[in-house]
């Protein structure tokens, strides 16, 4: 027997796609980089899909190599993954931006502004999936940002009441989350890492979100939430103020009682959690980080195996998932490849 793997979502996009990218941007407070997409699509290359075609085969071939079991086609397509779902929505102003503290204080950025109700449009993941769908025969997963971290990613000038800009922000996700299904995607992700930041804020709405925006979700679907702490400024910065571990204790019985949810992704390898937080999951399978995202130092099998056996001290390897931290799209590529064989060789000894 062997422990199942995945990943999380971004990859490192190749030298040949030119959509702006969140993890190449010189700076973090660059309001150009929000204004950047726009100019992008404008003066597409004409030939812009079969390049996130060949990426997406590129992207995937790295992760079936390495042998990853649940795939994602590192999201080649996207700005940055909260931006890019928000474009598809109405009530969004990508050309009024308005400066926002963000993540607790870890930066001011600015942000595109929400000037009317959030509805959603005709649905766009579907074609995004069956895309990367064709280049494999693994399940590919499918990621959408949760209503929380939009909400912490954007400013709201319409709603001026942040539950009630959750539940339209949930039922306009549902209905993205029910296309993907209906087209035949088995593994569908709402990334929250807010929740670590907003523990408070989570319990009393944002869990309800979440069951909003997988409600009516068939049990055929794998249906799965990602919490980490946080990406940092850039690469092997240690003193980047993520959020604290200790929420995932706060947030556990909350999820694992959650209606529709499946699966938990949390962080774990940048800092290790107490083992007692694992048997806080009782229903739900959990998504273990076994490798920094944003660590150039690769983690050794040993290292990640030894993590993983104290791991099944609290928790039943059938529920049990291993993957990195969060998306490597900050990683050059090749250490993102050793960091995914390395993962999956870990999961092939138990």
């Amino acid at each position: 027997m062997s422990l199942k793997t995945t990943t999380i979502g971004a990859y490192p996009k190749p030298g040949y796609i030119p959509t702006p990218d969140y993890f190449r941007q010189a700076s973090l407070n660059d309001p150009g980089f929000t204004q950047a997409y726009d100019d992008f699509i404008e003066h597409a290359p004409q030939d812009l899909e079969q390049r996130y075609l060949r990426a997406a085969g590129e992207i995937i071939g790295d992760q079936v190599d390495a042998g990853v079991d649940v795939v994602t086609d590192g999201e080649v397509r996207r700005d940055s993954y909260i931006h890019y779902h928000c474009r598809h929505l109405s009530g969004f102003d990508f050309t009024r931006l308005t400066n926002k503290v963000m993540r607790g204080g870890a930066w001011e950025i600015p942000v595109p502004t929400i000037t009317g109700p959030v509805r959603a449009g005709e649905p766009f993941l579907p074609h995004d999936w069956a895309a990367a769908q064709s280049q494999t025969d693994r399940p590919v997963k499918m990621t959408l940002p949760g209503p929380l971290t939009i909400i912490d990613s954007t400013f709201d000038a319409h709603y001026g009441d942040e539950p009630a800009l959750a539940r339209g922000l949930a039922e306009a996700l549902n209905r993205e989350v029910l296309a993907l299904a209906r087209a035949g995607c088995r593994y569908i992700q709402i990334d929250e890492p807010v929740f670590a930041r907003y523990p408070q804020k989570a319990l009393a709405f944002g869990v309800d979100g979440l069951e909003r925006c997988f409600h009516g979700v068939p049990d055929t679907v794998v249906k799965i939430v990602h919490m980490c702490c946080g990406y940092p400024d850039r690469l092997d910065n240690e003193d980047y103020p993520k959020a604290d571990p200790g929420a995932y204790f706060k947030l556990a019985p909350a999820l694992d009682e959650a209606a529709g949810i499946d699966q938990v992704s949390i962080e774990d390898a940048h800092r290790h959690n107490d083992p007692a937080l694992f048997e806080r999951f009782r229903r739900s399978d959990v998504i273990l980080g076994v490798v920094a995202i944003a660590r150039s130092r690769v983690e050794p099998v040993e290292a990640i195996r030894a993590r993983v056996a104290a791991v099944l001290g609290h928790i039943d390897p059938q529920r049990l998932v291993l993957a990195p931290d969060c998306g490597l799209g900050m990683l050059p590529r090749e250490t993102a490849r050793l960091k995914m064989r390395n993962l999956a060789a870990a999961a092939r000894e138990f």
